[in-house]
């Protein structure tokens, strides 16, 4: 029987760059039907600069409106330092702290104020507060299929942190394109070696893509063996420290439909997603 992909729904990445500010209500309402359709991880907010990201000024407040009842969905919260993560580690409801780990030295010091060297210090900080609060720690590899800046990029870099990474017990490695840039024939080959490498490691890639070739990243990403996979619903979002030209995510509805038809797909409660989509429609157009 096939392995089921792990669906993990990030509207924290939709509304982070979104230029007026969502309502909490609005966040709450919408995070709480998500929290119905069925996703194996709901990535909700972040605790990070105020200044750097407004839209999650609110999350602590979001957590504690969120309805967990009659829900098997776990949430994940980015942070980007220690501060942030022993905020976050103080709500029970949170199972997963993500940290954006880079191996472009431009971007880890835009998204995170930090240096590579500095970071992984950063990454074993966390991981420590995970292990002593019952947490996990997810680390995404930012900028993991080259990046806009000219900083030093090969596959063979990406193994090397991914390494230094595991060594540490990190238990989930997430594969990001970051500014999409990644070809289908490289996220097939990164992650097939890696998912065959590491076999007691959760390989998953959170891509972004543009509709034309969205398909060609997903095909990729299933065929070499990865079950954990990231998306948010219409497509929005990207990485405001990136680019002011956000690309976008991978439409979850889109994804939801190819993953029915490969016979990878969860059960999902059909009538939620169908009433989040409407959700996200109206929030996103409103503001």
């Amino acid at each position: 029987m096939q392995e089921l992909v792990k669906l993990v729904e990030c509207p924290r990445d939709a509304m982070q760059g979104w230029k007026s500010f969502i309502p909490t209500e609005e966040k709450v309402d919408y995070l709480n039907t998500l929290l119905q359709v069925g996703f194996d991880t709901l990535d909700c907010g972040s605790f990070v600069s105020a200044k750097a990201i407004p839209q999650m000024v609110d999350t602590k407040e979001v957590l504690a409106r969120l309805d967990l009842s009659g829900s098997n969905t776990r949430l994940l919260t980015i942070v980007a330092n220690e501060r942030g993560a022993q905020d976050a580690v103080a709500f029970e409801q949170v199972s997963f702290l993500g940290f954006p780990f880079s191996i472009s030295e431009t971007f880890q010091l835009r998204n995170t104020n930090s240096t590579i060297a500095a970071s992984l210090g950063r990454v074993q900080e966390i991981q420590n507060l995970c292990i002593k609060s019952g947490k996990q720690l997810v680390v995404y590899i930012s900028m993991g299929f080259g990046n806009p800046y000219g900083d030093p990029y090969s596959a063979e870099l990406v193994f090397e942190w991914v390494d230094k990474l595991v060594a540490m017990d990190i238990g989930i490695i997430s594969l990001a394109d970051t500014v999409g840039v990644a070809t289908p024939q490289q996220v097939r080959s990164i992650t097939e070696y890696l998912v065959k490498a590491l076999p007691n490691t959760e390989i998953g890639v959170h891509l972004h893509a543009a509709p034309l070739n969205q398909q060609a990243k997903l095909e990729a990403a299933v065929q070499a063996g990865c079950r954990r996979i990231d998306g948010a619903l219409k497509g929005i979002g990207g990485c405001p420290m990136a680019n002011d030209d956000l690309v976008g995510n991978m439409n979850t509805e889109w994804m939801i439909g190819y993953l029915e038809l490969s016979g990878l797909l969860p059960v999902l409660n059909t009538e939620a997603l169908l009433k989040a989509s409407r959700q996200a429609d109206v929030i996103f157009a409103a503001h």
